[in-house]
């Protein structure tokens, strides 16, 4: 199941974790990533908590927690490599897993469509 936040980040959700990552039209916006901090395994977050930081040419942002939950797992990749968020913002550019206090808290999240129709 696919997710969106009105902030621009997607959920891939399975079995009760969700592969969190930032949107396309994010990674867009943004520009040229050049450094991301990501969270630590263990923490919890609340959902719209900062739990992670990218800054590109253009800007700083926070990528917020999208949902109430614990960090399992963090993609190393994108911070020896910010660029892979640029190319593969909804692939190998993921940011965290989160294992979801809640599951059915997703029910509330946008679908695809919607999440189209915010960002036209």
């Amino acid at each position: 199941m696919l997710k969106f936040t009105a902030e621009h980040e997607w959920l891939k959700i399975e079995n009760g974790v969700a592969t969190v990552g930032i949107t396309a039209h994010a990674a867009e916006q943004l520009g040229d990533l050049v450094f991301v901090e990501l969270p630590e395994v263990g923490a919890n977050f609340s959902k719209g908590d900062d739990a992670a930081t990218v800054e590109s040419v253009k800007a700083a942002s926070e990528v917020y927690c999208p949902l109430d939950g614990e960090i399992t797992e963090v993609n190393e990749a994108i911070t020896a490599d910010p660029a892979l968020v640029n190319s593969e913002p909804q692939g190998a550019g993921w940011f965290f897993k989160l294992k979801l206090a809640n599951a059915a808290d997703a029910d509330a999240l946008l679908d695809e469509a919607a999440y189209k129709e915010l960002i036209a």
